[in-house]
């Protein structure tokens, strides 16, 4: 059974820091990375039904949405061979890897019905964080760095991504196309229950 404890402290952390910087992407993005970077520095708090791979594609599991949709939490869980599409995200974002490890390739449009130009790439291992937004770069794909097991990555983001219009590019014509991500779960982890990790204060009672 995982330890749900570092995920709860994480959002209670998240919520103080989306209420106190609020717009200023900046101050978001460094605190945020801060607390992202203790939330991978572990790895017995992802309850494994958020970590499942598949064998068709990537999956991305909401673990936590700010109820105002200020920011969410998210697993993605890459498998061999897994790649996004070229897209983009519109809000800030953070990537930290939790497992295994992904490859990160960046793009930028050159306009006028010509190919995406791909400006970088790089490999993010366990404890690695990227950070994503329309004033720092904004358009990459991802894809699971290893041929021979899943990696799983926690994003947070300035928004509810999985409602948020976005956007993917062809790599040979640079068209774009808008689309909504949602996510593959239905049920998200319960945070706040349950008698085994009680806390201070809190009632045993019925």
């Amino acid at each position: 059974m995982s330890n749900i404890e570092p995920l709860r402290h994480f959002v209670q952390e998240m919520t103080r820091a989306v209420e106190k910087y609020g717009a200023d992407e900046p101050a978001m993005l460094r605190e945020g990375k801060k607390l992202l970077s203790g939330l991978i520095a572990r790895d017995d708090w992802l309850p494994q039904e958020f970590a499942l791979d598949h064998s068709d594609t990537y999956r991305q599991y909401l673990l936590y949405c700010d109820p105002l949709e200020r920011f969410c939490v998210v697993s993605f869980v890459w498998g061999p061979g897994h790649i996004t599409p070229v897209h983009d995200h519109t809000v800030w974002g953070l990537v930290g890897v939790l497992r295994g490890a992904e490859k990160c390739e960046e793009y930028e449009r050159a306009g006028g019905g010509q190919p995406m130009r791909k400006t970088g790439e790089h490999i993010i291992e366990p404890g690695g964080i990227d950070a994503v937004s329309p004033t720092l770069g904004d358009i990459h794909t991802v894809s699971n760095a290893l041929a021979d097991r899943a990696s799983v990555s926690i994003h947070v983001y300035g928004a509810n991504i999985g409602a948020v219009q976005r956007h993917v590019y062809a790599r040979e014509t640079g068209a774009i196309k808008a689309f909504v991500s949602g996510y593959t779960n239905s049920v998200i982890p319960n945070l706040w229950g349950g008698t085994a990790d009680a806390r201070p204060g809190a009632s045993t009672s019925g």
